[in-house]
């Protein structure tokens, strides 16, 4: 009789990289709403493992910028508001921060707020001549779907949002 009764599903297991990447949204979803009523920007959230231990930091703003007491104080709200969602799959430790210098820039508006300044970005495939997936330029606009930037040894090149992995501020000095 061995045979099989029912029908057979398969599942193809989700990869560490999925894994975080759907912690981080799942993050991202419920500490939005949660900064926005405190009166905070969520700006950016990274979670991973840092000599050994997993870290959830999180990149908080404000108008008047963000001091060490909002920090702190973010953390005694956050903390507990994780804890009771239970969306984390490991025992980590949590960091709540300012963007500082060089933040990062993960919205459209976060790029209209330092046009004419120079950026860092990181695409998710070779760009520009020679190709290249670090660009580093000044940012000379921003529409709907993307950033062009003046680099010094390419010219403007034009980027769309859905190609860019990571931004950040080049702070000048």
């Amino acid at each position: 009789m061995g045979g099989l009764s029912g029908p057979l599903f398969l599942c193809k297991p989700m990869s560490a990289v999925e894994s975080l990447k759907t912690t981080i949204d799942k993050a991202k979803e419920l500490l939005e709403p949660l900064l926005e009523a405190e009166g905070y920007e969520l700006v950016d959230i990274e979670y991973k493992q840092e000599f050994g231990h997993w870290v959830l930091r999180l990149f908080i703003d404000k108008p008047d910028g963000v001091h060490l007491e909002d920090c702190v104080q973010l953390t005694s709200v956050v903390g507990p508001f994780l804890d009771v969602e239970d969306i984390i799959p490991q025992e980590y430790n949590l960091e709540v921060s300012s963007p500082g210098l060089n933040r990062p820039l993960t919205k459209p508006q976060h790029f209209v707020q330092v046009l004419g300044q120079k950026i860092r970005l990181k695409a998710k495939r070779p760009l520009s001549q020679p190709p290249r997936r670090v660009l580093k330029g000044r940012l000379v606009d921003v529409s709907e779907s993307g950033v062009e930037l003046d680099i010094e040894v390419a010219g403007k090149i034009w980027i769309a949002f859905s190609e860019i992995a990571k931004a950040n501020l080049e702070y000048e000095f």
